[in-house]
């Protein structure tokens, strides 16, 4: 009998993956190893290799479509595959490390190798890069690929017509001629399609309001520089793990916020301990990397795992753990953070922080106009858990903090 290849557990909780990208399709030779198909859970997304070498009989599942944990993905034939000993697939595949991305999603690295089209023979491509290449006029099995396999992706079409011919010059239009607009569409999948599923799902069952507030920002800033100084300025340095700071302490005084509500038993469950989700911008959207244990961190601690989580997901190499366990979760665009907003809860958490820029702005102090650094503070709450008299001492408390940073060392 065929040898079935099923979708593993791939992460703590996850029941049900998407099929981002088949790696594969039926009739191909696969070594072990080799990538089969990159599929996405709400943790994090992986591309699983073959146990087994052998030829592929079939694959399961369109891209776009949603599997559980279990169901056949490929199947192989009985040939050599058949005598070849199983090797299993690991149960949690933590980095995705070996990952780039391509025209439609993220692909094995090792697996980027160069193919030259052979004569006579059919181009390996998907079928959205099949319609491309004919809307470009292109012959796609003259197109030398470069893809997992050989396969031909967007970048090679555009690259096979980097020297068309000569045309005659014309005036560049400011709109469209009639019947020239373009629509592009986009297969809402992978991570997009998984923000969109967490952000219905947060309103929908969390009622939202939010808290605004105004926060004196000079002493931190004055703070910030004099470590930088001190550190030489060969630290990275943000304002982020001194809010951090100031947030936790915060958590500590009103424990409801550091907690999630269980509404099928009917509990709220608060954490004992303080785990910051962090939303960092990607190229294939909002991640939240967590940074464990924030309470036990210094300043400088909590700058230096900022900066490896955000730069390993910008890459796409962070890894699984680094994804789960938040107990509450920061927002912010840094000097691109507007005036406010009001962010959008990272559920099943109760509540979430944006962050804006910091300004300098005329304000009164004493009775006289003094120009100092302001920044505001967004933060919305879960109402079933977090009362709105609760939800504004609570930022009342980080913002003493803040606006005081020394408070944030006394314990006071």
């Amino acid at each position: 009998m065929p040898y079935e290849f099923r979708l593993p557990d791939i992460g703590e909780g996850v029941v049900e993956g998407e099929i981002v990208k088949w790696h594969v399709k039926p009739g191909q030779q696969v070594k072990e190893d080799d990538p089969l198909v990159e599929v996405m859970t709400d943790k994090a997304t992986v591309v699983l290799p073959s146990p087994r070498r052998g030829r592929i009989v079939e694959t399961r599942g369109e891209e776009g479509s949603v599997v559980k944990v279990g169901a056949v993905l490929v199947t192989f034939d009985e040939g050599e595959a058949g005598t070849q000993e199983q090797k299993p697939v690991p149960a949690t595949l933590p980095t995705a490390a070996s990952v780039r991305k391509d025209e439609s999603g993220i692909v094995a690295e090792a697996e980027a190798r160069s193919a030259s089209p052979v004569s006579g023979q059919r181009a390996l491509a998907t079928p959205a890069i099949r319609k491309v290449a004919q809307e470009m006029g292109i012959d796609i099995n003259r197109v030398r690929g470069t893809g997992p396999g050989g396969r031909v992706t967007r970048e090679d079409l555009e690259g096979s017509r980097q020297a068309p011919a000569p045309a005659p010059p014309r005036k560049p239009s400011a709109t469209p001629a009639a019947g020239e607009e373009a629509i592009e569409e986009i297969p809402l999948r992978g991570l997009r399609k998984k923000i969109a599923e967490k952000m219905v799902q947060s309103k929908h069952h969390a009622p939202h309001y939010t808290y605004v507030d105004e926060i004196d920002m000079s002493e931190l800033v004055r703070l910030r520089a004099a470590a930088r100084e001190a550190s030489g300025n060969q630290r990275k340095l943000t304002y982020l793990p001194f809010i951090i700071k100031a947030l936790i302490e915060g958590l500590k005084k009103y424990p409801l916020l550091n907690s999630s509500l269980d509404e099928e038993n009917g509990k709220i469950l608060v954490k004992r301990y303080y785990n910051a989700g962090i939303g960092v911008a990607t190229p294939d959207g909002l991640t939240v990397v967590v940074v464990k244990q924030a309470d036990r961190r210094s300043v400088w601690d909590l700058a230096d795992e900022i900066e490896r989580l955000g730069e390993a997901a910008r890459q796409n190499k962070v890894a699984l753990e680094d994804l789960k366990g938040s107990t509450f979760t920061i927002t912010s665009l840094g000097p691109l953070g507007g005036i406010m907003a009001t962010p959008i809860i990272n559920y099943p958490e109760v509540a979430i922080v944006g962050i804006h820029k910091i300004e300098q702005r005329p304000v009164v102090r004493g009775g006289q106009i003094v120009i100092r650094d302001m920044m505001y503070m967004s933060l919305s709450f879960d109402h079933r858990v977090v009362d709105g008299a609760v939800g504004a001492e609570f930022c009342a408390h980080v913002k003493r903090l803040l606006e005081n940073p020394a408070l944030m060392f006394l314990n006071i």
